[in-house]
């Protein structure tokens, strides 16, 4: 096994979750200290044949097409949060995800790849990628919702799910490793006890 290369592997992966970490702090902090304007795209109207009046959104907002791209100039607190949810979610989800790696990464350097640290920290990143990943994207798709609902009352729709399921597959698939080389180990530990 390429001890040094795993090494760099950790390294860059815990380098990359700080770095999401500082992102996700750093645009907290600097959009929600910022005033100026929030805007959001939707297509509810994508195939509405438009009036002169044109579309139907709230006192403030600016609409610029029928794939409408929202724009308000002085939103309230709770627009600028949703806004916001847009975004940060993925960002932490993709710092601690990397920090979860490096951590696993860090177990194999330490302690060999087929041991109860590393078949136990696998679980833990499959795990949270199973409930992580599901849980961003509601926060995404419930925040461009109630932003849209917002400064569009007539759409109105409720929550949505933004992104892909198929890293929940590669979560699931990270806690049946883990449980099967957790049996391994054990296995292992077993026979060497009766040699």
């Amino acid at each position: 096994m390429n001890t040094r290369l795993t090494r760099a592997l950790a390294s860059v992966t815990l380098f990359l979750a700080l770095l999401g970490g500082l992102a996700f702090a750093g645009k907290a902090i600097t959009h929600m200290l910022d005033d100026g304007a929030i805007c959001v795209k939707t297509d509810f109207w994508a195939n509405a044949s438009l009036g002169p009046e044109g579309l139907p959104v709230a006192e403030g907002v600016k609409a610029t097409s029928s794939t409408a791209r929202l724009c308000q100039d002085s939103p309230s607190t709770g627009q600028r949060a949703a806004e916001l949810g847009g975004a940060l979610p993925w960002l932490l989800f993709a710092a601690v995800a990397m920090l979860l790696f490096s951590r696993l990464l860090d177990g194999v350097v330490q302690k060999g790849p087929f041991t109860e640290t590393v078949a136990r920290r696998l679980s833990v990143l499959g795990w949270f990628v199973v409930v992580g990943m599901p849980v961003a994207g509601l926060v995404v798709g419930w925040s461009h919702s109630w932003l849209v609902g917002s400064m569009a009352p007539i759409v109105g729709s409720g929550p949505t799910f933004a992104g892909s399921m198929e890293f929940v597959f590669a979560g699931l698939a990270a806690v049946i490793m883990g449980r099967i080389m957790r049996q391994g180990v054990r296995m292992r530990e077993d026979l060497e006890g009766t040699i």
